[in-house]
């Protein structure tokens, strides 16, 4: 779908909306190099980027997520190693945080399919025991989105390495804020 210029203009605009997230078409014609007709062959308008973007940040999130996993040993350990490859990946889903898109139909789709994918681990991980009986699921899911969401925010922020976030995110998740006792 992409050529060497859309991958470029999508590039810099998740470096651009990420460092600001106001930035104008302009800004991101000029971060990747083109000029702003360039940028309009390419994509109609703001929301046309938007959308691609968006597409793109949860496919990118979705591979670096099955590549991390694919060779854990229990779901548990899915989460742990997911949250590893997602917390690098903070431009992209600083993007998805910040650029409110759910009006897409293709972009609510895909947020649903995570969201119900998400869902069905959780329930895996509380078969493990890693999450207890009377902690509803939809409350884990919410704390495993909000602790990668301020991992991410770290990163972000120049406050952590990605390594850094997500181990704090792991164990703020898995031990809580007091840490094995």
């Amino acid at each position: 779908m992409t050529d060497k210029t859309e991958t470029a203009i999508l590039n810099a605009a998740f470096a651009t909306f990420a460092a600001k997230p106001t930035a104008t078409l302009a800004e991101v014609a000029t971060a990747a190099g083109i000029g702003r007709a360039t940028l309009h062959r390419h994509f109609k308008g703001r929301e046309d980027l938007m959308t691609a973007l968006a597409l793109k940040a949860i496919k990118d999130i979705d591979t670096a997520f099955d590549k991390a996993t694919r060779d854990a040993e229990s779901y548990t350990d899915a989460m742990r190693l997911g949250l590893d490859a997602m917390v690098a990946l903070a431009d992209r889903q600083t993007f998805l945080e910040t650029e409110p898109l759910e009006h897409v139909p293709e972009v609510a789709k895909e947020y649903e399919r995570q969201r119900e994918e998400l869902t069905a681990a959780m329930e895996e991980v509380r078969k493990e025991g890693s999450i207890a009986a009377n902690i509803p699921t939809a409350w884990a899911v919410k704390t495993y989105e909000a602790m990668t969401y301020t991992a991410w925010s770290m990163v972000k922020d120049g406050e952590a390495t990605p390594k850094q976030a997500s181990a704090l995110a792991w164990q703020t998740l898995s031990s809580g804020l007091a840490g094995d006792t």
